[in-house]
């Protein structure tokens, strides 16, 4: 069996796998599904999530502390970013490995769809994608699952919520939970009592 550190360690690698292949264009300048953040921006969000003591002293400041850690990541050499994520793939805190797992499958599919690429998700990943974005609905105060019914298609995860039924793979859910603009997801009508 895998345990949560090896599948952490693993779905870091692969994200660092992807934009360590990214043309230089790409990696700096790529469209992701980050509004106004780059492949480049993504990893050091991602990089930046291991000093998990900032976020938590000030969890309020949550899109500042982003903002800088992602600043302070442009002014690093390519060479010397992709270095420090590869580091950083190789040790997540074992406390924090399940949790942050669903924020990195999540950005890794970010920067893949941004970019019109995809990959075979492995299905730790794919249920720890659902789970994040149900999650940041938590943490934004959002009642959508007051409003939606989540219904995976593809057998990871189980339904979430009440209201107008929505369906799509435990992925693209995921995503759209987490404020992602994407089409595969089927919103229909309301759940029948």
């Amino acid at each position: 069996m895998t345990s949560r550190i090896e599948t952490a360690r693993a779905a870091r690698q692969a994200f660092i796998d992807t934009v360590d292949g990214l043309t230089d264009a790409e990696f700096d300048h790529g469209t992701t599904l980050c509004a106004g953040w780059s492949p480049r921006d993504v990893l050091a969000h991602l990089i930046g999530t291991s000093e998990i003591g900032r976020y938590l002293r000030a969890p309020w400041r949550l899109h500042k502390i982003n903002a800088e850690i992602v600043a302070a990541g442009r002014l690093r050499d390519r060479d010397e970013i992709i270095a420090a994520g590869r580091r950083w793939a190789q040790v997540p805190d074992r406390a924090m490995a399940g949790l942050l797992l669903g924020d990195v499958a999540m950005h890794h599919q970010d920067v893949l769809r941004g970019l019109g690429r995809s990959r075979d998700i492995p299905p730790a990943e794919e249920a720890a994608i659902l789970a994040e974005g149900m999650s940041l609905t938590l943490q934004k105060l959002q009642p959508t699952l007051l409003r939606y019914r989540v219904e995976p298609t593809n057998g990871i995860g189980r339904p979430r919520g009440r209201g107008i039924v929505v369906r799509g793979t435990a992925e693209a859910l995921g995503l759209w939970l987490g404020g992602r603009d994407i089409s595969d997801v089927e919103i229909g009508s309301v759940r029948p009592a």
